[in-house]
């Protein structure tokens, strides 16, 4: 029976886990093969780091052992004893918890609210204050700083992900099962997020942690299983394998370059895009979150906004490509006035959007690869042959697309609701960049993508500036913003406070300005 809000807590912290076995887990979807046979150790007070590419099979393993989905062979144990997991909440009945890429929190709940949802007491002996109290005796247990009434809506990132972790160790769960968990988040709250894991594991729990980053593997695994193709490559110990053997053995190729902008930065090209003293409303009251932004793009000129999370750099990418509303200034594409435009419009003007939530934003996940795939062209009156939808060309453009940008499982009708994170990039930044786009607003473009992934993105992107597509990109991973652009703008508190050209770059100022501090 599961353990009442009020009861749980000192258990969830201090108890060690139960050691998880998993012995030739195989998971097929018709004639695909998720899962073939996956072999996994996950000890107490231990951080096991699955590593592969975007469509390994990483996520399905992980939704097995907590009974999103079962297996069609193998076996799961939980200290030597087989278990049959049919559901999440039988999961958690054994102490199974999974944190997901995206969020399952409601905003406009508490923290506490929300960490007792679905196993609250009932209506009659439902007491907000003893709920409060009993989630703050965890929140204090564990040492976090997070007020477990204030809504979640007015939470960082960083701090609804600790949420997700908490409403875990709430209900007592000490084998942790997290995918991507540093996806959404800045390098500063990436290492916070780490220090947390190790601090959970310190304290006896087992925790499999899927990652496309290196460097964190590098800096909490204790043990490594890495998939390809849904088939185990190689277990490796802590500092038994260089990052270069598991890339590897990830992606099966000898190397994966290291992709960077090179070559002056463009002076004379075309004027892409101006930005002329533009403000964009905070909402709800709040100030400006743009505040008299200016600024211009030319061609083969990649832009890169550097802000931390919550200077306004998404309100001004969704002014610029249709979405928020625009209080005064102006924005030009190519010499026309775009300011207010609708998306469609904007489009039409030669304007891909990467869009930084690509589940919200980027794809309708009851739609086919090949709906998802035509959407733009569709809706600009493409696509059409006898003023009937051409499915025969649609189909083959997106079959094309793919396998050029390599999407699994490859399967052109399936949903798209139906894929892994990345390869759901994948199908967003495929369907954008095949529109031949004279300018591109690339948001966290790599976010979820494995590092091969990656370095084929960074390819594209660095490809598209050479024939003279003008970009501007907004990501939180500093480094590909310092790698990929001729310029960058700072953003602090929705004002440029600091503009940097590759030649000119000092990383220190960066960093201050980042906060605000600027030379004089």
């Amino acid at each position: 029976m599961r353990p009442s809000p009020e009861a749980v807590g000192t258990a969830a912290v201090e108890h060690p886990a139960r050691r998880l076995t998993a012995r030739g887990l195989t998971k097929r979807f018709g004639s695909f093969t998720a899962n073939d046979a996956v072999d996994l150790d996950l000890a107490p007070g231990t951080v096991h780091v699955l590593l592969g590419e975007n469509g390994a099979g990483k996520s399905t393993f992980m939704n097995m052992l907590y009974g999103h989905l079962e297996p069609d062979e193998g076996s799961i144990e939980l200290d030597g004893v087989a278990v049959r997991i049919t559901s999440p909440g039988v999961a958690l009945e054994h102490g199974i918890g999974m944190v997901h890429q995206h969020f399952s929190l409601v905003p406009s709940y508490s923290v506490a609210a929300n960490v007792v949802l679905g196993v609250e007491p009932s209506a009659v002996g439902y007491s907000p204050r003893r709920v409060s109290r009993a989630v703050r005796e965890t929140v204090d247990r564990l040492g976090w700083d997070l007020d477990v009434d204030r809504k979640v809506a007015d939470l960082p990132v960083s701090a609804q992900q600790r949420v997700e972790i908490l409403k875990l160790l709430h209900r007592g769960a000490r084998i942790l099962l997290l995918d991507e968990p540093t996806a959404l988040l800045t390098p500063t709250e990436i290492d916070a997020l780490l220090e947390t894991i190790v601090a959970l594991r310190d304290s006896g729990a087992a925790i499999l942690l899927v990652t496309h980053k290196l460097k964190e593997v590098e800096s909490v695994a204790d043990t490594i299983t890495v998939i390809r193709h849904g088939v185990v490559t190689g277990h490796f110990g802590r500092g038994e394998a260089t990052q270069v053997e598991l890339a590897r053995a990830m992606t099966g190729r000898a190397s994966i370059p290291e992709v960077r902008t090179t070559g002056p930065a463009p002076t004379g090209g075309e004027l892409v895009l101006e930005v002329d003293s533009l403000t964009v409303g905070g909402g709800h009251g709040r100030a400006a979150a743009v505040d008299d932004v200016s600024f211009t793009v030319r061609s083969g000129e990649i832009l890169g906004i550097a802000a931390v999370e919550g200077n306004g750099q998404h309100e001004l990418v969704e002014a610029l490509c249709g979405i928020a509303k625009v209080q005064s200034g102006g924005i030009r594409v190519h010499g026309d006035d775009i300011t207010g435009a609708t998306p469609r419009r904007v489009r039409a003007a030669g304007v891909a959007v990467i869009p930084a939530d690509r589940r919200e934003q980027g794809v309708v996940g009851d739609m086919t690869l090949v709906e998802n795939f035509s959407l733009n062209a569709v809706a600009a009156g493409e696509r059409r042959r006898h003023g009937l939808l051409d499915w025969k060309r649609m189909r083959a453009l997106a079959s094309e697309a793919v396998t050029a940008f390599d999407i699994r499982p490859g399967r052109i009708d399936a949903r798209a609701g139906s894929l892994s994170g990345g390869n759901m990039q994948k199908l967003v930044i495929a369907r954008e960049l095949s529109a031949d786009p004279s300018l591109v607003l690339a948001v966290s473009p790599t976010w979820g993508l494995d590092i091969g992934a990656v370095a084929d993105v960074r390819e594209r992107l660095v490809g598209l500036r050479a024939s003279d597509c003008a970009i501007v990109l907004s990501s939180p991973d500093l480094d590909e913003v310092i790698d990929l652009s001729d310029r960058i703008i700072v953003l602090y508190r929705g004002r440029v406070v600091a503009q940097f050209t590759r030649d000119d770059l000092d990383t220190d100022a960066l960093a201050v300005a980042l906060m605000g501090v600027t030379a004089a």
